[in-house]
């Protein structure tokens, strides 16, 4: 099981020739960006972030997102940025306040989706209950 538990890579026979292929557990994600991001270092791994990251490649695997939530200080904004790193996508770190306004998030949103990075909401609790309807609506 420790050996399963591990980040592998893998190119794979795909129609278009081949592709790259992340297997982490029992998930398998072929979804890799190939975005260069730097000799940056990287994250330390400890019980808690092993789990996170096992639950946010099965997420990945399933093409659906992931929401980490916990306590202050325990990682999830750096765990989210290393999964982020080691799919080799770009991960944008919003930080959220009470007086955001549609028009910025609709812009934000406008960024992630032209250019295909993932999006780390920091104090996401923040945003008022108006500005969030009007997102979940559109």
């Amino acid at each position: 099981f420790f050996f399963k538990q591990k980040t592998a890579y893998e190119i794979m026979p795909s129609l278009v020739g081949s592709e790259m292929c992340i297997r982490d557990s029992n998930a398998e994600y072929r979804g890799y960006g190939y975005e260069y991001l730097g000799n940056s270092g990287r994250l330390v791994i400890t019980p808690l972030t092993d789990k996170c990251y096992i639950t946010l490649m099965g997420a990945l695997k399933l093409n659906k997102g992931g929401a980490p939530a916990g306590p202050a200080g325990t990682g999830k904004t750096e765990t989210t940025k290393d999964v982020a790193k080691s799919v080799a996508k770009q991960c944008v770190v919003f930080n959220c306040s009470d007086n955001m306004e549609t028009e910025l998030l609709a812009r934000f949103f406008k960024g992630l989706a032209a250019s295909g990075a993932w999006a780390c909401y920091d104090e996401f609790n923040r945003i008022s209950i108006e500005v969030l309807s009007v997102i979940a609506q559109n």
